[in-house]
């Protein structure tokens, strides 16, 4: 009856041994899997601001330019060329791709933040304040200064990239400083709705209301012609009305030419 007993619990005890070590054999075997990709999680930072890109556009680049993510094995993707193919697109400044605990593929990106908008003959183009110029976007027009006419940019409609010839990044630098001036004012934000480049270089200031065009001739001595602007909306205008002068000249020194 003893020796019964102990085989029963030899039995007993080899049963719950091959259990522990079968447990332990899946539980090894289940953590050797491969952790996959259980989705992608994308946040544009800026998209308050501009809405070049949207969340499904980067689905769609993701797609063709890497193939599906999903299911993947997450130590697989390479996020170096997740980012190269998001940074690929013109209207992108930079991104970020991670992977985070909960398996999922993480994709943070900025936007380039354009401050005009050239046009030309041939189609109009961005340019950030850093002078890198990108193509205008089928989809969203940004709100920015617009400049036109006579613009000495080679740069076309489907150009991509920094202003390199050294003129044309001091032109560019001294426009700017004419944009940078009236973004910066609590008087002239918002205020002139077009720069108009003529032949010879000089600008022509087109107000958001009214149909004086102001002559301001080259980028140069700034603050001394919006200050001339300025006095002729409050000493003349209200002398001699709004709609009386067509051009007001404030090229010249000490001067304001209205006809």
């Amino acid at each position: 009856m003893k020796k019964t007993v102990k085989n029963i619990l030899y039995a007993v005890l080899a049963a719950v041994l091959i259990g522990c070590m079968t447990a332990a054999y899946i539980a090894g075997k289940q953590s050797r899997k491969p952790i996959v990709c259980k989705g992608i999680r994308i946040e544009i930072l800026d998209s308050t601001e501009n809405c070049f890109v949207t969340v499904p556009d980067v689905r769609k680049f993701l797609d063709r330019g890497y193939g599906k993510v999903v299911g993947l094995p997450v130590d697989s993707i390479d996020l170096v060329k997740v980012e190269q193919i998001i940074d690929s697109r013109s209207a992108v400044l930079k991104s970020e791709a991670f992977v985070t605990r909960d398996s999922l593929l993480n994709i943070t990106i900025t936007q380039r933040k354009p401050v005009v908008r050239f046009q030309k003959k041939d189609g109009g183009f961005y340019a950030d304040a850093e002078g890198y110029i990108f193509p205008l976007q089928n989809t969203y027009a940004s709100h920015v200064q617009v400049i036109d006419g006579d613009i000495p940019l080679a740069a076309n409609s489907g150009y991509k990239g920094d202003i390199e010839n050294a003129q044309e990044k001091v032109w560019f630098k001294r426009i700017m400083n004419v944009v940078n001036y009236m973004e910066n004012s609590k008087v002239w934000k918002g205020k002139i709705v077009q720069i108009h480049v003529q032949k010879n270089g000089e600008l022509i200031l087109i107000p958001r209301m009214g149909k004086e065009r102001f002559l301001f001739g080259q980028p140069d001595s700034i603050n001394e012609k919006f200050s001339k602007m300025e006095r002729y909306y409050t000493t003349i205008v209200p002398e001699k009305g709004s709609d009386r002068y067509k051009t007001v000249d404030v090229r010249f020194s000490n001067q304001i030419v209205c006809k």
